[in-house]
């Protein structure tokens, strides 16, 4: 337990004296100063005014950022210490395998999701202190959500980066999942099942394994419970899953996933040649 902390207090030192980790703090408490500053609380959509308008807009903005950033710093974890020679170095120490790779995740995971939640928690400070009501069930679900995404594609980064050889390697195969995931949200998926004629349940059944299309759609339900937007596809996704399952499900889903991943990338860790 000592060298599990002691791993994760090195990671979170060594990723807040980055210039990545003072890049991504500012973009994200950019991107809330900036719908502050443009008077977003003030404007009302879909009957959605004051913070719960800003929480809808950050949220979806969220969705296009933090998994990139997620990938592309995470996958130079452990391809970057191969490369280095961290791992000579490892070996001669007293801490085992299992305490570096989980205390390196865990500490990355801290680092990751702390400035998304602090984003967060200032513009609720700020409302407090502007009169303007804060929708507390909207925020504590959009944390959820939040956590869940950082965990899922922190794991998915660490299984890549123990199976890639090389830091460029890791980079372009972490961009490359995101894109595909980016992409199967609506178009690629969309033209393969009209040209299969596939079953709307099938359909939908492949789009929400997607962690980003069940993020993006857990989010859309906050403000529009039926999935109006969604159109037919709502209704396949409220008689399998009902309203309330639906929203479970998008917390869990992501968890299942980076932890499976984070599983497999340390399986192969261990049995990977280290050097």
């Amino acid at each position: 337990m000592n060298a599990f902390l002691l791993t994760a207090r090195l990671d979170i030192v060594e990723s807040l004296r980055a210039r990545w980790f003072l890049v991504y703090s500012l973009v994200f408490g950019g991107i809330v100063a900036l719908l502050f500053a443009f008077g977003l609380t003030e404007s009302r959509v879909l009957g959605f005014i004051g913070l719960s308008r800003l929480l809808v807009t950050y949220i979806q903005l969220t969705m296009a950022i933090l998994p990139v950033f997620v990938l592309i710093t995470t996958v130079r974890s452990v391809a970057g210490d191969r490369e280095a020679g961290v791992y000579e170095y490892l070996l001669a120490l007293p801490v085992g395998l299992a305490a570096w790779f989980w205390g390196k995740l865990f500490g990355r995971y801290l680092v990751i999701f702390l400035p998304v939640f602090a984003a967060m928690l200032g513009a609720v400070v700020w409302s407090l202190f502007q009169a303007i009501d804060v929708p507390w069930a909207m925020f504590f679900y959009y944390t959820g959500l939040l956590a869940a995404l950082a965990w899922c594609f922190l794991g998915i980064g660490m299984l890549i980066s123990t199976l890639a050889r090389s830091t460029d390697v890791a980079q372009g195969a972490a961009f490359l999942v995101w894109l595909c995931m980016l992409l199967f949200l609506d178009l690629i998926l969309l033209g393969l099942l009209i040209q299969g004629r596939a079953a709307p349940e099938v359909a939908v059944g492949i789009a929400l394994l997607n962690p980003l299309q069940v993020f993006r759609t857990a989010a859309l339900a906050m403000f529009d419970p039926q999935l109006i937007v969604l159109g037919p596809s709502a209704y396949v996704i409220l008689d399998l899953f009902g309203r309330d399952g639906f929203r479970l499900y998008a917390l869990l889903y992501p968890l299942f996933i980076g932890a499976l991943c984070a599983l497999a990338g340390y399986w192969t860790f261990r049995r990977s040649d280290l050097p």
